[in-house]
């Protein structure tokens, strides 16, 4: 499975030179390349704040149990990853520690966070949505 297939429309909302940081024009022509994009058949419906990676959108609510944290933990094992769980669970590589997921649950919405160049990001997602689908 591929590295995320949004990777370039990542890198083209991202700020170009620091020297655009104030230019509200350059800023406005960047948003023109938003649109609706999907990975996996789930909607991006941003990026995180502090970490930069993208926001996927799960079609269900979602409130832990012990039920999926433990399927949470059979698909982190698929990945060579664990699962830390601090605020919200995250998903490490056994293998120098990366983060390559996270994911969150609100009340009114559930959503996972990919590390872009992640080589098995789409089929890691697809993996968790379907693990973590509500019976």
């Amino acid at each position: 499975m591929p590295k995320l297939t949004v990777g370039p429309w990542i890198a083209a909302q991202k700020l170009p030179r620091k020297d655009l940081g104030r230019d509200r024009q350059a800023f406005l022509e960047r948003t023109k390349l938003r649109g609706a994009q999907q990975v996996a058949g789930l909607p991006l419906i941003g990026m995180g704040g502090s970490c930069g990676k993208p926001a996927f959108a799960l079609p269900y609510l979602l409130t832990w149990t012990d039920e999926n944290t433990r399927r949470l933990e059979d698909v982190a094992a698929e990945y060579g990853c664990y699962v830390e769980y601090g605020l919200y669970p995250h998903l490490k590589l056994h293998d120098g520690d990366l983060e390559v997921a996270a994911v969150q649950d609100w009340t009114t919405l559930a959503m996972v966070y990919l590390r872009p160049g992640y080589e098995r990001a789409e089929e890691l997602l697809g993996s968790l949505a379907a693990a973590l689908r509500p019976d």
